[in-house]
């Protein structure tokens, strides 16, 4: 357990002193190996408010079934940053909601009391170029889930170019996932100015499930204007999902005026792929009129395949003698 430091009469420079010599996690996670393994090392930090967590196994990227238990309503404020040791090394890394209760089958459970959210990420941060997707990817989640600015700091250092598109990847899901305002306008960025097609792909995902209200605004930028008609397509796929006056008409505008066809054949799937069968009425029109035949020809294919009566009726009248 981590000393509590009392300074007493010994001054302020005597006691910054003795607060600066306190071990880092790193050493203090170290001492953990001296022990019986395996084990789980354990230590709670303040949580992203508002972000619903599980207590089953997962990576963070899924919601889960919670095991049996009470279901709290009001969601905690700590998370637990879970690290399976051994062999005297890390095998697993996972956050926990901190309302869950752990049981590890039998393997030891230790913890390590009072950690700065501050140390907590920059110790977790040393595991992301991991070659276990365990460790790598338990680690970019915890790092995310922390309540603290330097959660920001360090997505925002995963996710800039680099040699890893995996670990880019990671980070630009979880600015979406779990960093609102401040995740937000690193999306916005990277939408408009990355030179990785993949990675603007990655981050129009990551906007779709952000919850800032200007996201939608910059996924129709996206889908009007990125230079790839691939990124563009993919803009309109994650708007159909996201529904509303806004996206219908970002959805309808590419149909009209991309000059790329594959876009504008995307933009038709993505009008099936509104929700209680929106898009049929707008795909009829398309199938009538559009001046692309191939845009015909795909709005013909969806209709179809959208079990509408209104598809069906549609049919009725185009095949009458």
């Amino acid at each position: 357990m981590r000393p509590i430091l009392f300074c007493g009469g010994t001054g302020l420079l005597a006691c910054l002193s003795l607060a600066q010599a306190q071990p880092s996690l790193a050493e203090r996670f170290r001492e953990q190996y001296a022990q019986p393994q395996p084990a789980w090392v354990g230590y709670t930090v303040p949580a992203v408010p508002g972000h619903e967590q599980i207590c089953d196994y997962g990576n963070g990227y899924s919601q889960g079934v919670r095991a049996p238990g009470p279901v709290h309503l009001e969601p905690p404020e700590q998370a637990q940053v879970m690290l399976r040791i051994q062999d005297n090394r890390v095998g697993k890394i996972r956050i926990i909601s901190g309302d869950c209760q752990l049981d590890a089958d039998g393997v030891p459970i230790r913890w390590i009391r009072d950690v700065r959210p501050a140390g907590s990420i920059a110790f977790l941060a040393t595991f992301v170029t991991s070659d276990s997707d365990h460790v790598r990817d338990g680690a970019v989640s915890a790092i995310a889930l922390h309540a603290d600015a330097a959660a920001d700091e360090a997505l925002e250092r995963f996710a800039a170019p680099g040699p890893s598109e995996s670990l880019r990847e990671k980070a630009v899901f979880w600015m979406g996932a779990a960093r609102g305002r401040r995740g937000y306008e690193n999306l916005r960025r990277i939408v408009t100015a990355d030179a990785s097609d993949h990675i603007r792909d990655k981050a129009i995902f990551a906007l779709s499930i952000s919850k800032e209200p200007q996201a939608v605004d910059t996924m129709i930028a996206v889908a009007h204007s990125d230079a790839s008609s691939h990124v563009r397509g993919q803009a309109l796929f994650w708007l159909a999902q996201k529904a509303g006056k806004k996206a219908v008409g970002a959805i309808s505008g590419a149909i009209d005026n991309d000059p790329d066809t594959e876009v504008k054949k995307k933009a038709v799937f993505a009008l099936q792929q509104l929700p209680q069968g929106e898009g049929v009425p707008m795909l009829i029109q398309v199938a009538r009129s559009n001046r692309n035949s191939e845009v015909r020809k795909q709005a013909m294919f969806w209709l179809g395949q959208s079990n509408d009566p209104r598809a069906l009726a549609f049919f009725e009248e185009v095949l009458k003698p």
